[in-house]
């Protein structure tokens, strides 16, 4: 069964939430701040986690940074707060998804699905001989989901790596932004070009020499990105 934490100080909402995906058949665990939040994480291994930013004690931003110290588990925000800049933050701290309120429980469900879904394939994908992708120096791993360049590993989050590994896997095809999105959030595009953006500039910042000028993930002007060709 997912087990799945539920972040979030409003009585009101988290059990809402509890309520219909227990109905789900996931298993809920809640924390109503951000200490808290932490301390479960620590004691507990779960499937996914909803997160509020506005929590008491400990900000959501700053559970976010403790969970990446030490997994990517699927991290799906929840708040209030819609402007781009906590949107680009809590993306560029390695979150998965970011609802905002008021929102539906069933988008929620879906959401919650498809980030899942996209881990435990992953998961299941341990074949006895490993599956290698590589260009030029990078080496992906498919079998242990594994990032090396010249022998050292590379920490790439679990978007971060889905985007690599379809422009490793598809080398002389170019992807748009909203091809991209559909591929790798498995779920419909909604003019949300942010997401992809900060998560291909959070790429390059980790696989590129030089970020300002790559050579694995190029950017295709008026179309979309696609992998270089020249490695």
């Amino acid at each position: 069964m997912n087990r799945i934490l539920i972040v979030e100080d409003d009585a009101e909402i988290s059990e809402m939430l509890t309520n219909y995906l227990t109905a789900e058949n996931y298993e809920v665990t809640c924390a109503i701040d951000g200490q808290e939040a932490c301390t479960l994480f620590d004691q507990s291994t779960f499937s996914l986690i909803l997160l509020d930013l506005m929590i008491p004690k400990i900000s959501g931003m700053d559970v976010i940074q403790h969970i990446r110290k030490s997994s990517f588990v699927p991290v799906i925000i929840i708040s209030a707060k819609d402007s781009e800049t906590d949107k680009t933050l809590g993306l560029g701290l390695g979150v998965d998804d970011y609802i905002t309120k008021p929102f539906s429980v069933a988008e929620v469900l879906a959401r919650i699905k498809a980030n899942i879904r996209r881990t435990t394939q992953y998961d299941s994908s341990s074949a006895t001989t490993p599956e290698i992708l590589s260009a030029g120096d990078l080496v992906m791993n498919l079998s242990n989901y594994t990032i090396t360049k010249k022998g050292g590993n590379i920490e790439l989050t679990a978007k971060e790596f889905d985007i690599l590994k379809l422009l490793l896997q598809n080398p002389k095809k170019v992807y748009s932004k909203e091809k991209i999105y559909s591929l790798v959030w498995h779920d419909a595009y909604f003019g949300d070009e942010n997401a992809v953006t900060v998560h291909i500039s959070r790429l390059r910042n980790k696989i590129e020499d030089d970020s300002r000028n790559p050579r694995y993930v190029l950017t295709v002007w008026g179309i979309g990105y696609k992998l270089g060709d020249k490695l």
